[in-house]
């Protein structure tokens, strides 16, 4: 539900095959339920679901997810279906239906996307129709470098519980550099309704996730490497001349700091705009990312985020999101403190609260 400027929200349901554990929106763990900045795991190949038999009979079914959200006041609705082909393999149907406004002449929006994904770990490709512009797009990513999972069998049996796990120091890297993985992708789309086409390219640097070892008890801590957690990101779409690079680092548990530069080949335009998110705690705090016993009497509880973020174009914008009793709450506020809006410098004022349970939740 958001409360300002306007009184509106949304009503969202999910069915799914497989497990679902999303607790209540009282307990869930909150880093879960916003974004922010991480570094994720090693790319890994998709295992498949292993047979089920029944009174001497396979009984093989493939996971499905369904979701649906109407939003209210305005009647349009999101529907979603899901469903895993084969282990490497992926289908989703997805529909939107937005009605005509009263306040405005604007006729019902309605639109099909279908999707096909493709994923072995190494690769990963996607294939796109979308029904409303006749719009055909492929994408293609590539993960340099060895994946999870892919050691050598021969020694998987002597120690299973390191199966294709890198060392931080068996990464490749320059002497005294990041250490991390690198990876290049690329999307060309065709509309033959708008007799149009495009295509981008990417390439993106991200060093290596906080290694887990295990420890005493069966439980397991995390190290942290001896350099900030970081991503590095290039964009290039050739047909339009846009060229974006970013730069995001965590620099301590609780801040994280990023940059972005945005520049048009064609028209010399640019824009730099940096960013922060800075994590609020208390004490005992069960969802810290530390659990080394060295540092279980430090631990604080997360009741909070703020997130900023200001431009060359004089644009600020502010965040907070945090939990109150049962609900998610988050409220921010954009200004504009250019020339043309110095009298109204305030340009869009915000708050979203959100409720959620599951029956799930309780095993």
């Amino acid at each position: 539900m958001n409360a300002m400027p306007s009184l509106n929200g949304s009503v969202g349901y999910i069915f799914t095959s497989c497990d679902l554990n999303v607790k209540n929106s009282g307990d869930v763990r909150f880093k879960d339920m916003v974004e922010r900045f991480r570094v994720y795991d090693q790319p890994r190949r998709p295992e498949g679901k292993g047979e089920q038999w029944l009174a001497g009979e396979r009984v093989d079914t493939r996971d499905y997810l369904m979701y649906g959200r109407l939003y209210i006041p305005t009647g349009r609705l999101d529907a979603l279906y899901s469903t895993r082909l084969s282990a490497n393999l992926q289908g989703i149907v997805a529909a939107i239906s937005d009605p005509p406004s009263p306040l405005s002449a604007q006729a019902n929006v309605s639109n099909l996307m279908l999707s096909l994904q493709h994923d072995v770990g190494k690769w990963c490709t996607e294939y796109t129709y979308s029904a409303e512009d006749s719009m055909w797009g492929i994408k293609a990513l590539h993960n340099f470098g060895r994946i999870a999972g892919s050691g050598n069998a021969a020694d998987s049996s002597q120690t299973p519980t390191r199966v294709g796990l890198k060392r931080i120091d068996e990464e490749d890297a320059v002497e005294g550099g990041l250490r991390g993985r690198l990876s290049a992708g690329a999307e060309i789309y065709l509309s033959a309704k708008e007799k149009s086409a495009g295509v981008s390219t990417g390439i993106r640097f991200s060093t290596i996730p906080e290694a887990k070892t295990p420890s005493t008890g069966g439980s397991t801590s995390i190290i942290i490497p001896p350099q900030p957690p970081t991503t590095i990101t290039a964009l290039f779409n050739p047909m339009l001349g846009h060229l974006s690079g970013a730069y995001s680092a965590r620099v301590s548990q609780d801040l994280a700091l990023s940059s972005r530069f945005d520049f048009n080949v064609y028209s010399y335009e640019s824009e730099w705009t940096m960013g922060a998110e800075y994590w609020l705690r208390r004490d005992n705090d069960p969802d810290s990312e530390l659990s080394s016993p060295a540092v279980e009497s430090s631990k604080k509880r997360i009741h909070g985020v703020v997130k900023a973020r200001a431009s060359t174009n004089n644009d600020v914008a502010i965040l907070w999101e945090g939990r109150m009793r049962n609900m998610l709450i988050s409220l921010g506020v954009i200004a504009d403190f250019s020339s043309q809006s110095r009298v109204k410098p305030i340009r869009a004022m915000g708050m979203e609260l959100a409720y959620f349970s599951s029956d799930d939740s309780v095993s």
